[in-house]
C-alpha cells in the first residue's frame, strides 16, 4: 500500500464533520475557522516505541494514549478540543495494526467531538505524533504562572497508578505475589493499573469547569514531584506537599506498601491527572464545580514563599526516595522487550 492508499483507507472517513472544518484530510492544507471571542490552543506530543510505550503494545492502546496525552495538555489550559493532525511513522505496512489503530482513534475522536484534519505517513521506526487544537476564551486561559503564596494545591483523580502499571508490564511489580489477595483481586488490580498506563483519561471536563476559578494548572505527565516544580518556577513560589494526603487508588494500595504507594504517587509518570492551585476563598466554588461534575479532587499542599519544594508526612519532614520520572527510563527498562 502506498501513502495515499493508507490515508484514504484508514484515516479519511469522518463520521461527523465539524462545521468549523472548511477543508480537511485530502488537500495540501486543512482550512478551519476559529469561533469569535475564542483563542486557539495548540499542543503537540510524539510517542516513540520503546520510549513512551513498550514494543508490542496493542495498537488500540497506542492510539488511545497518543490522543489522550494531547487532550490532557488542552485540559490543563481549559481548552475544548476541536481538531487533530496525525503524523505516523511505520516500519512496515500492517493492515491489521492500522485497522485497530485507526478504529480506536476514530471512536475517540467521535466521542470527544474532534475531527482529524490532516497529517502524514512515512516509513521508519514506529512513532506517532499528534497535534491537537482547541478553543478557550482568552480571559480564561489556565497557565503555570498564576499561582500565589497561600494558594492551595489540588490534584484530580489518583496518582501513581500508571507507573505501577508500567512496572507490572516490566516484571518489576507482581500483583499475583500479594498473598493476602484472592486471585480475582490480584487480576483486577493488575488490569486496573495497566489500563491506567495504557489508557489515561484526559480531564477535559475538569479543565473547562475550573478555568475561571483556579490560579494555575499543569497536567501530571512526569510525576507530581517534577510537575509541581514547573508551576513553582513559572509562578516564582515555593511549595509544601503533604505526602500523607496524596490520593492513592484502592488497587494500588492493595499491592504495594504505603511507602511504595507514596513513591509511585510522587515520582511515576503518565497519570495525566491535573495539578492546579487556587486561593483559599475559591474552595467553596471549586467544591461546587467538581462535585456537580462527579470529579474526584484532593488538596495535597500549599504554595509558599521562596523557591523550595518541601515534603511533609504527618507534619514531619519527608525525603523522597526517587526523582521525577523521565520517559528515557522506559527505554532502558524495556530494552529486553523488543
Amino acid at each position: 500500500m502506498k501513502e495515499f492508499n493508507i490515508i484514504e483507507r484508514f484515516f479519511t472517513a469522518q463520521t461527523q464533520p465539524r462545521q468549523d472544518v472548511m477543508i480537511g484530510v485530502g488537500d495540501d492544507c486543512a482550512i478551519t475557522t476559529v469561533p469569535t471571542n475564542q483563542s486557539l490552543a495548540t499542543t503537540t506530543d510524539t510517542l516513540v516505541a520503546g520510549t513512551h510505550f513498550l514494543h508490542g503494545t496493542h495498537p488500540s492502546d497506542i492510539a488511545h494514549k497518543a490522543l489522550a496525552v494531547n487532550l490532557s495538555d488542552l485540559a490543563a489550559v481549559g481548552a475544548v478540543p476541536a481538531w487533530i493532525n496525525l503524523a505516523l511513522s511505520l516500519e512496515e505496512i500492517d493492515e491489521d495494526w492500522l485497522d485497530d489503530f485507526s478504529d480506536t482513534l476514530a471512536r475517540l475522536c467521535e466521542y470527544y467531538g474532534i475531527n482529524l484534519i490532516g497529517g502524514d505517513t512515512t516509513k521508519g521506526p514506529l512513532s506517532i505524533t499528534i497535534t491537537a487544537q482547541g478553543f478557550v476564551p482568552p480571559e480564561s486561559v489556565a497557565t503555570r504562572s498564576g499561582a500565589n503564596r497561600g494558594d492551595l494545591i489540588y490534584v484530580t483523580g489518583t496518582l501513581g497508578d500508571a507507573g505501577a502499571g508500567l512496572d507490572t508490564l516490566l516484571g518489576k511489580l507482581d500483583c499475583y505475589a500479594v498473598a493476602d489477595l484472592s486471585h480475582q483481586e490480584q487480576a483486577s488490580a493488575e488490569a486496573f493499573l495497566q489500563s491506567r498506563h495504557h489508557r489515561p483519561t484526559p480531564r477535559l471536563l475538569a479543565g473547562t469547569a475550573l478555568r475561571r476559578t483556579i490560579s494555575s494548572c499543569i497536567d501530571i505527565s512526569d510525576g507530581l514531584l517534577g510537575d509541581i516544580q514547573h508551576i513553582m518556577k513559572a509562578s516564582q513560589c515555593g511549595a509544601i506537599i503533604h505526602v500523607d494526603k496524596l490520593p492513592i487508588s484502592e488497587h494500588l494500595a492493595k499491592v504495594v506498601s504505603p511507602e511504595q504507594a507514596m513513591t509511585y504517587a510522587l515520582s511515576s509518570g503518565d497519570d495525566y491527572e491535573l495539578c492546579f492551585t487556587l486561593p483559599e476563598h475559591n474552595v467553596s466554588e471549586l467544591e461546587t464545580l467538581l462535585n456537580s461534575s462527579n470529579i474526584n479532587f484532593t488538596c495535597v499542599g500549599q504554595m509558599v514563599g521562596g523557591n523550595e519544594l518541601s515534603l511533609m508526612h504527618h507534619n514531619m519532614p519527608y525525603t523522597a526516595v526517587s526523582e521525577a520520572f523521565e520517559h528515557q527510563f522506559i527505554v532502558q527498562a524495556s530494552s529486553t522487550q523488543s
